[in-house]
């Protein structure tokens, strides 16, 4: 029984043992914070291993270079908003309700601070390093438009609604959303928008787009 009691003891004097998840994930936090601070130039692998409180050969087994490292980051959070609009979320919603919901993921990731931040940054250091652009533009431009082309191609297919192109219809819907914002808001003329400020638009963007392209009959 002593035997026993001693054994818990000494386990509950180590330290949790860590996921490779978990511990990804603190990277790419830790990256985040790194890449906006010191540009993607400046920004090393040691620096990002010691922020985020793991070693450097962890740092080179989970990813390998700051390329992967920057595309990880974004795949991290294009990924959030992929679950925030996947059919177990907007399936069951009617049309108007579904595109708000769409949209204003959509809005949340893109007019986020953070990412406003990163997407200043991609624009400012890509013809040094096209790496950076092909990355942001396939982990985040290209996967955010094609969920919301098939959103639209399904709807057509169900003929709630009729459009000749729902590829460029995915486009102007995404700029009718973030451009005039975040373009604000990277030329320094007004902070972030805040959620309540985002669902309006995505009410109004998708009440909008719909009154154009709902299908009558």
């Amino acid at each position: 029984m002593r035997q026993n009691e001693h054994a818990v003891r000494r386990s509950r004097g180590r330290p949790p043992i860590r996921s490779d998840e978990e511990t990804r994930h603190l990277i790419l936090e830790a990256a985040s914070l790194e890449f906006r601070a010191n540009g993607y130039a400046s920004t090393t692998m040691s620096a990002v291993g010691q922020r985020a409180g793991v070693s450097t050969k962890t740092m080179y087994r989970l990813i390998p270079t700051k390329a992967d490292l920057f595309k990880s980051m974004c795949s991290e959070r294009i990924g959030r908003f992929m679950l925030a609009i996947d059919e177990t979320s907007v399936g069951t919603l009617e049309l108007e309700a579904a595109l708000e919901r769409i949209l204003g993921a959509y809005g949340n990731l893109a007019l986020d601070g953070e990412v406003i931040a990163i997407t200043r940054l991609v624009t400012s250091e890509s013809d040094r390093f096209p790496e950076l652009g092909s990355a942001f533009y396939e982990g985040a431009f290209r996967r955010t438009r094609e969920a919301i082309e098939s959103w639209l191609r399904l709807k057509c297919h169900q003929g709630l609604i009729a459009l000749d192109d729902p590829g460029v219809a995915a486009d102007m819907l995404r700029g009718m959303m973030i451009m005039e914002p975040q373009r604000a808001v990277m030329l320094g003329q007004r902070p972030a928008p805040d959620a309540e400020e985002i669902a309006a638009r995505a009410s109004m963007c998708a009440r909008l787009f719909l009154n154009g392209c709902r299908s009558i009959g």
